[in-house]
C-alpha cells in the first residue's frame, strides 16, 4: 500500500482562507493512481484560524460541499481510499467528523472525535453527548484493511490505546491540528501510538510557516515505531508504502513468547490502581447540565438514609447526584450519618430500623467512595463547625481521600456552618461551595465565601430569595420536592437543583418533562 498525508499551509489571518483552500484543492488535483490511501488534516473546511463560531461556521458553509465533492472525485480518480475531517451537521447538532471515501468515490463512514478540548465545547458548541455515552472504539473495515481513528485532541488520550489495539485494527487514521505541539513531541506520540497499538499510524496536520517548530509533523509510522515519513514544517504531500497487515511481535516478557506488546499489558493490567473509569461514569460538576435531581439521603423508602443500600439504590435507577451527611468521629472517622457522631461507629441500624437492618452498621466515606466516586456527583453536607484544629484536620483529611479515589470533580460541600466554608476556601477553594440560605441577606454570606451554590429549604421558600441567588449568579437547590407539583413549582421559580426524598416519582416526572 502506498499511503500519502497532505500537509498544507495554515494562517492566523482569516482573510487568507480563499488562497489556502484552494492550494488544497491543488494538493488534491496533484494526486494520482499511484495512492492507495490519501489523508487531508482535521477542520479542512476552516483553513484558517478564527476567533469566532461565527465565523467558523461561515467558513464552513462556503467549503464544505467544494470539499467533499472533490475528495469523492480524488477518490475515484486516484482508486484511493480518502479520509478528511471536517464538521457534519446532525440532529443534534454539529460534529468534528472524519469522513471516508471508498475507490469509487462513495462516503463509507464517518468518525465523530471523541474528545472535545475546550474551544469545541464552549467556542463553537459541537454536540458533545455522544462523547458521555460508553462506547467502543470506531473500526471501519473496508477491502480487509481494519482502520480506527485519531482526531487530534484524542492522541492524548493513552488510556484509549488499549481498547483500540484489542480491535487489531491494521491503520490509525489521525486528522489533527494540534498546534501548539513541538514536533519532537508529535513524534513521540506518533511512535508511541503505533507501538501500543501495533498498526501503522497515517497522520495529517497543517505547517504554521516554513520555520516553524510546532504543529505540522505529518508523519507515517509503522507497529515498530519506525518513522517513515515526518514532514515536519514542509507543505505538499509525503508518501510511503508498506505492507498495513504487516504487525510487531516481541517476546512477552523476557524468555516469554511473541505477542503484540499490548496482549503482554494486559495481562498485568491493574485499572483499580490508576482511576475510575467505564460507562457508570458520568459527567462531573461542571458539565453535568442542570436541571438536576438529587436523591437526598439516598433511595430511604427501601434502606436507611445515608447507608450504602440506599446511596447504591438511588445509583442504580439513575440518580445522577446523590446526597448524604458526613460527621467527624472521635477516633478520626469520617462517616455518614447524622447521628451523634460520639458514638457513630457503634451504632447498629437495625436496633433504630428493624430487624431488616440487623447487622447492617453506618457507612464511612471511604466505603462511600469505593463503591460510588464518579458514577455520580456527591452533594456533602457537613454541619460540623470547622472551629478546632481536630474539625479543620479532618475536612482536609475528607478531601485527601476524595482524592485518593478521584472523585475531586465530582462533588461539593453544602453547610450552614460560616467556620466550615472558610476552611474549605483554603483548603479546596476548586471544590464549590453550597450555603444553606433562608432569606435574601444569606445570599451576602455565600459570596463573601465564594459559594457557587446555595441550598433553600421548602419550609421557609422566599422567591425574593431565590431572585436574588439567581441574580447573583448561584446554582439554587431546594430541600424537598417530593411530589410532581412541587417539582413543577420548583422548577418555573427558577430552582435548579430538585433535592428529593422520592426520587422515582420525581425522575418519573422529569422525563415526562422532557417530553413535553
Amino acid at each position: 500500500m502506498k499511503a500519502s498525508v497532505i500537509q498544507v499551509p495554515y494562517s492566523m489571518d482569516i482573510s487568507d482562507a480563499d488562497s489556502l483552500f484552494e492550494k488544497k484543492i491543488q494538493y488534491l488535483e496533484e494526486c494520482d493512481d499511484s495512492m492507495d490511501l490519501i489523508v487531508l488534516p482535521e477542520y479542512s473546511d476552516v483553513p484558517t484560524k478564527t476567533s469566532f463560531w461565527e465565523d467558523t461556521y461561515e467558513l464552513h458553509s462556503k467549503y464544505i460541499d467544494i470539499l467533499l465533492e472533490k475528495c469523492s472525485e480524488t477518490a475515484k480518480r486516484c482508486d484511493a481510499v480518502l479520509f478528511v475531517n471536517a464538521l457534519s451537521k446532525t440532529e443534534t447538532g454539529y460534529r468534528n467528523t472524519t469522513y471516508g471515501f471508498g475507490r469509487d468515490g462513495a462516503l463509507i463512514g464517518k468518525y465523530f472525535k471523541k474528545h472535545l478540548p475546550p474551544s469545541e465545547l464552549f467556542d463553537l458548541h459541537l454536540d458533545s453527548d455522544y462523547t458521555r455515552e460508553f462506547s467502543k472504539p470506531y473500526v471501519l473495515e473496508y477491502e480487509g484493511i481494519r482502520y480506527g481513528f485519531l482526531t487530534c485532541y484524542d492522541f492524548y488520550f493513552y488510556e484509549a490505546f488499549a481498547a483500540i489495539a484489542r480491535e487489531n485494527v491494521d491503520i490509525i487514521i489521525g486528522c489533527s491540528l494540534q498546534r501548539s505541539d513541538s514536533h519532537s513531541a508529535l513524534e513521540i506520540m506518533g511512535r508511541f501510538c503505533a507501538y501500543n497499538c501495533n498498526a501503522h499510524l497515517v497522520r495529517a496536520s497543517v505547517s504554521l510557516s516554513p520555520t516553524s517548530e510546532i504543529c505540522g509533523a505529518s508523519m507515517i509510522v509503522t507497529p515498530k515505531g519506525e518513522m517513515l515519513v515526518n514532514m515536519r514544517s514542509d507543505v505538499g504531500i509525503g508518501s510511503a508504502e508498506f505492507d498495513p497487515r504487516d504487525k510487531y511481535y516481541k517476546p512477552a516478557g523476557f524468555g516469554g513468547a511473541l505477542a503484540p506488546h499490548y496482549e503482554y499489558i494486559e495481562f498485568g493490567r491493574n485499572p483499580w490502581q490508576y482511576r475510575p473509569g467505564g460507562s457508570a461514569i458520568v459527567r462531573n460538576e461542571t458539565i453535568m447540565p442542570y436541571p438536576r435531581i438529587c436523591a437526598n439521603r439516598g433511595i430511604c423508602a427501601s434502606a436507611p438514609e445515608n447507608s450504602l443500600p440506599a446511596l447504591g439504590a438511588a445509583v442504580a435507577l439513575g440518580a445522577e447526584e446523590i446526597s448524604f451527611d458526613l460527621c467527624f468521629t472521635k477516633d478520626g472517622e469520617i462517616v455518614a450519618t447524622r447521628d451523634d457522631p460520639v458514638n457513630a461507629l457503634e451504632l447498629d441500624l437495625g436496633a433504630k430500623f428493624g430487624d431488616a437492618y440487623k447487622g447492617l452498621k453506618i457507612a464511612r466515606f471511604e466505603d462511600i467512595l469505593k463503591k460510588f466516586s464518579c458514577h455520580a456527583i456527591m452533594n456533602i453536607h457537613i454541619e460540623s463547625k470547622c472551629e478546632t484544629d481536630f474539625e479543620y484536620n479532618m475536612l482536609e483529611k475528607t478531601v485527601s481521600m476524595a482524592d485518593r479515589y478521584d472523585c475531586r470533580k465530582y462533588l461539593y460541600f453544602s453547610t450552614s456552618c460560616e467556620s466550615t466554608l472558610e476552611a474549605l476556601l483554603k483548603i479546596a477553594p476548586d471544590i464549590p461551595g453550597c450555603f444553606t440560605v433562608s432569606e435574601p441577606s444569606h445570599i451576602d454570606i455565600a459570596l463573601k465565601h465564594k459559594c457557587s451554590k446555595v441550598q433553600l429549604s421548602k419550609n421557609d421558600l422566599d422567591i425574593a430569595t431565590v431572585k436574588r441567588a439567581k441574580e447573583a449568579g448561584l446554582i439554587c437547590n431546594i430541600c424537598s420536592a417530593d411530589t410532581a407539583e412541587e417539582a413543577e413549582k420548583f422548577l418555573d421559580m427558577g430552582i435548579d437543583t430538585l433535592m428529593t426524598n422520592n426520587f422515582c416519582v420525581i425522575s418519573d416526572y422529569m422525563e415526562k418533562r422532557k417530553g413535553k
